[in-house]
């Protein structure tokens, strides 16, 4: 049995599956504890606000973390399912905060594809997509724009 010749599962869309206005939903994720124990952890984010329970300076309720989470979360669903086997490269990102996440808060996204221009090289394309990241209320909370690289078929 030739086992290259069957199909992939969890496999990312290649350049040419994907159109120009095309939206995409991502699966929910609820933040916890560990995961913003671990996150400062290995980052070194050891600001007070993410630490210290209760800090005095905060000017939100509950025990927010830090917006990188929040998008590599979402970037975790993105390339797990979109981007898995045909991404290549992350080439620019701009991101926006609009309001906290809290541990306990559940985020999930949606994938707006913007843009689509084939490369000279190797049938790869630059892909742009907006990303609105949301938590459990549906208050968008991160919007980040990617343009990213990835392979054709």
């Amino acid at each position: 049995m030739n086992t290259e010749a069957l199909p992939r599962l969890g496999q990312g869309f290649y350049w040419q599956d994907l159109t120009e206005g095309q939206v995409f939903r991502t699966f929910r994720r609820t933040v916890t504890e560990t995961d913003l124990v671990n996150f400062i952890g290995v980052t070194g984010m050891l600001e007070a606000i993410f630490i210290e329970d209760g800090y005095e300076g905060g000017a939100m309720a509950g025990r927010p973390v830090p917006g990188a989470l929040t998008y590599s979360l979402i970037e975790g669903f993105i390339l797990q399912t979109m981007i898995q086997g045909t991404g290549l490269a992350m080439l620019e990102l701009t991101q926006k905060i609009h309001g906290p996440v809290v541990v306990g808060d559940t985020v999930w996204a949606t994938v707006t594809v913007t843009g689509i221009r084939p490369t000279s090289k190797s049938g790869r394309a630059v892909v742009d997509s907006t990303i609105e990241v949301y938590n459990q209320r549906h208050e968008k909370v991160m919007t980040y724009t990617a343009r990213r690289l990835l392979a054709g078929r």
